[in-house]
């Protein structure tokens, strides 16, 4: 056991040439559902060997088939994961957020990556070397079973992605992925106090690539909820009009 200070005299802030967190991504990270539930301790030893690390929109982050060297945390902007098919097309497969932690299977097993990763936007990471990364457990056990209660919640979440692809019809699905953009990069509209703006911008493409689906498709539900009220395709994103009546689509394809 640890008070996770006395004993943590080994970690130690990383020297970085980037600048340190905003007073926002500060809280980005702080605001986290899984790093919220850490005690304040492991909190503290974790943020103060860290460093920040600054994309710009497109930047490589890693590439599928590094060696894991970072632990990373999303504190600004949001990380595309992805893939490149055998004829060269970029596969997306999901957004890492920010409060989001990642990287940590790769902390465990020493293979290489299994992803390419790209900087979404203007984005920041709290970066925590490897070696660091196990000074942390040595001296938080803790830290041990918050990982595991993270990858049990990742499993479910993929147990249930596989489940919608094969059970909802891609109106249910679209509807469910833009709820959860909606949760975790929404922006309430100033003009009018139901209304969300989804902050992450992506292309239809982009977004039928998270459905499993054709851009096609995923254009031609768009546009029938859009007639429907539910939502609104605007040139700088997607605003959500009637978060109801897409709970509804979801219920109603059950």
């Amino acid at each position: 056991m640890s008070d996770g200070y006395s004993s943590s005299q080994s970690l130690r802030r990383q020297v970085s040439d980037e600048p340190i967190l905003t007073m926002e991504e500060r809280e980005s990270i702080n605001a986290g559902r899984w790093f919220g539930t850490l005690s304040p301790s492991l909190r503290h030893d974790i943020l103060r060997c860290a460093y920040v690390k600054r994309y710009k929109d497109g930047d490589l982050i890693c590439a599928r088939g590094d060696q894991p060297m970072e632990w990373l945390g999303v504190c600004r902007g949001a990380v595309r994961v992805s893939s490149t098919s055998i004829t060269g097309k970029q596969i997306t497969y999901t957004y890492v957020e920010p409060g989001v932690w990642f990287g940590d299977v790769t902390m465990f097993d020493g293979d290489a990556r299994t992803h390419d990763a790209y900087a979404h936007g203007a984005t920041t990471l709290l970066c925590v070397s490897r070696a660091d990364f196990f000074k942390i457990l040595q001296v938080h056990t803790e830290l041990y079973e918050a990982l595991m209660r993270l990858q049990a919640r990742r499993i479910r979440s993929l147990f249930g992605l596989v489940e919608d692809l094969n059970t909802l019809p891609l109106r249910a699905r679209l509807a469910k992925q833009l709820m959860h953009l909606a949760r975790s990069y929404g922006v309430p509209c100033l003009n009018a106090n139901n209304e969300i703006r989804i902050g992450l911008q992506l292309a239809q493409e982009e977004l039928a690539q998270l459905l499993g689906a054709s851009r096609q498709r995923v254009n031609q539900e768009l546009k029938t909820m859009e007639r429907e009220g539910a939502i609104r395709v605007e040139p700088a994103g997607l605003v959500i009009c009637d978060q109801p009546q897409l709970l509804r689509i979801v219920e109603t394809s059950d």
